[in-house]
């Protein structure tokens, strides 16, 4: 193979043989060779017995990025009357690199109007809801710093005080529980 694995490509850039590879997400074949459709790092998976599949990305794609209709966990960072600002730390199960900030609106906390996520680069602000049933808090604390244990769909008790608060709790499903 002619391009080493981290080694940054630039677009046409030749990679190897066909024979050698697999053109993978990136690439292009052309006159027996593969080439870098894109500048980027080079990625080589070996899969099975056939032969690897060499790939190139771009640095801000070897992460995993929020998408429409991707479950996120976030952490909140400041609530007002109107919206909360959270920190994407999650998406799925995968942890994130880098920090995504993200928008909860007071009206897209129901059971309507899904799909509330805007995309754009890293620095962007991604709008979030909580729309589906499934969807909610799911740890949260009390002013006495206890964690809050939730009573109902839409209710959480702090143990040691025993005050309720109004939370729209989620249902997590059994495989993301921690033992």
């Amino acid at each position: 193979m002619n391009a080493n694995v981290n080694k940054h490509i630039f677009a046409g850039e030749r990679l190897c043989s066909i024979e050698d590879c697999i053109a993978g997400v990136g690439t292009y074949s052309r006159h027996g060779y593969i080439l870098a459709s894109l500048a980027g790092y080079v990625l080589k998976k070996n899969e099975g017995e056939e032969l690897p599949v060499i790939s190139v990305v771009r640095e801000t794609e070897a992460q995993l990025l929020p998408d429409v209709g991707a479950i996120v966990t976030c952490k909140v960072t400041s609530i007002n009357p109107r919206f909360a600002k959270v920190h994407i730390l999650y998406v799925g199960s995968t942890p994130l690199k880098d920090k995504f900030r993200g928008t909860i609106r007071k009206e897209d906390v129901r059971a309507t109007e899904k799909d509330k996520i805007s995309l754009g680069d890293v620095q962007s602000n991604y709008l979030l809801t909580t729309a589906e049933n499934e969807l909610g808090v799911v740890v949260a604390h009390s002013e006495a710093g206890a964690q809050m244990v939730p009573i109902s769909w839409c209710e959480m008790q702090c143990p040691r005080t025993h005050a309720k608060e109004f939370r729209k709790v989620a249902r997590v499903q059994p495989e993301y529980l921690q033992a």
